[in-house]
C-alpha cells in the first residue's frame, strides 16, 4: 500500500499499489492497492474470474504484472533470489504429485533445501516430526503419496507450504477438499503459525465463513478492483440498513429493526418489562450476505470507484 506521499509502508510485509493484469484484450485487475502488515491474516474474496490466484500468482513471483507496483518483504517478486524464496511460503490450489515418495521423506528433502539459509533469515525450518504432527500425517508418514486421500494430499501440501518458517505465507484456497475436521485442524495451524512466528498470511477462498474465522481483515475483489476493505463486522455494519432485535416477552416473540441497536436494547432492558425480557437476540447481516451484497452493488453498476470503496477498520 502507498501512504500519502507515494512510497511504500517500510512496516508492510505485501503492499500493493495501483497493481494492473491485462490477458490480451481483457482487463483482470485494474488498479488495485492493498497492504498486509506483519503478523495480520487478510483473505481475498471474489467471484471466480475476479482475479485473485492472478494476485496471489503475482506476488509470489510466478506472473509477471501488466502495470502498477508491488514489494513481498521489501523486493519486487519480478526480480528475486532464492534468499527471498525461502522467506516465502506457498500453498497453491495444487502442487505437482510426488505420488512415488511418502511424506517424511519428501518433506524431509525439501526441508533440507532450506538449511543454507536458515542462518541469515534467523528462522530455522521445522523438523519433519513436527510437520507431520503439526498436519495431522504422522500415522501416514510412510505411505506412499498415491495412496493418500485428497484431504491428506492438501494437508501434505500445507506442510511444504510452511516448512521453512516463512515470514510471509500465500495461501490459495487452503482447504479445498477438506472435511469440516480437516478446515478446523488448517485454522488453527493458521492462526498457531502466525501467532508463533509472527507471519504475514494473505489468502483466498470461497468458504465464507472461513474467512471469517481466520482473516483480521476481508478484502472484496469484483470488476478489477477491491470495492471492499474490512474486518467481517466492520464490513457489515458499514452495509447493513437495520439491525435485526428479536427477544421473548410473556410468552410472545418480537422483533424490531433499527439502525443502532444499543439505544433501543437499553430502553428496552431498563423499561417496565425489563425483567421478563427473554431470549434477547442482535444479529447483523452475515458475511456471506455483505459479500454477495457488495458484488451485486458491483455488478449493478453502484459501486464506488476505487478511491471510494468502502474502507473500515
Amino acid at each position: 500500500m502507498t501512504t500519502r506521499s507515494g512510497t511504500f509502508a517500510e512496516s508492510s510485509s505485501i503492499a500493493v499499489s495501483d497493481l494492473t493484469m491485462r490477458y490480451g484484450t481483457t482487463d483482470v485487475l485494474m488498479g488495485v492497492t492493498f497492504e498486509v502488515a506483519k503478523g495480520e491474516v487478510v483473505a481475498l474474496l471474489g467471484p471466480n474470474g475476479a482475479g485473485k490466484s492472478t494476485t496471489i500468482e503475482i506476488l509470489e513471483g510466478v506472473r509477471r504484472r501488466s502495470g502498477g507496483e508491488a514489494r513481498v518483504l521489501g523486493a519486487d517478486p519480478e526480480s528475486i533470489d532464492e534468499h527471498w524464496r525461502a522467506r516465502v511460503g506457498m500453498v497453491m490450489q495444487s502442487w505437482r504429485d510426488h505420488a512415488r515418495w511418502n511424506p517424511r521423506d519428501l518433506l524431509e528433502l525439501l526441508g533440507c533445501l532450506y538449511d543454507p539459509y536458515a542462518a541469515a533469515s534467523g528462522r530455522p525450518r521445522r523438523a519433519t516430526d513436527e510437520l507431520l504432527d503439526m498436519v495431522g500425517l504422522a500415522h501416514v508418514a510412510r505411505q506412499k503419496i498415491r495412496t493418500l486421500s485428497g484431504g491428506q494430499r492438501r494437508r501434505l501440501d500445507i506442510a511444504i507450504g510452511v516448512i521453512g518458517r516463512p515470514e510471509v505465507l500465500f495461501l490459495d484456497e487452503p482447504t479445498a477438499g477438506l472435511d469440516p475436521e480437516g478446515r478446523r485442524d488448517v485454522h488453527e495451524l493458521i492462526h498457531g503459525i502466525v501467532d508463533h512466528d509472527d507471519t504475514a498470511v494473505l489468502l483466498t477462498t470461497h468458504d465464507l465463513d472461513e474467512a471469517g474465522k481466520i482473516a483480521d481483515r476481508i478484502l472484496v475483489l469484483a470488476g478489477g478492483h477491491i470495492v471492499a476493505d474490512g474486518s467481517a463486522d466492520a464490513l457489515a455494519a458499514s452495509l447493513a440498513r437495520d439491525v435485526q432485535i428479536r427477544w421473548t416477552h410473556g410468552g410472545r416473540a418480537h422483533v424490531h429493526a433499527c439502525a443502532e441497536a444499543t439505544g433501543f436494547v437499553r430502553e428496552l432492558l431498563s423499561g417496565p418489562n425489563g425483567a421478563d425480557v427473554k431470549d434477547l437476540e442482535v444479529s447483523r447481516p452475515t458475511l456471506e450476505e455483505t459479500y454477495l451484497a457488495l458484488v451485486a452493488s458491483h455488478h449493478r453498476g453502484a459501486n464506488a470507484p476505487l478511491e471510494q470503496k468502502v474502507v473500515v477498520s
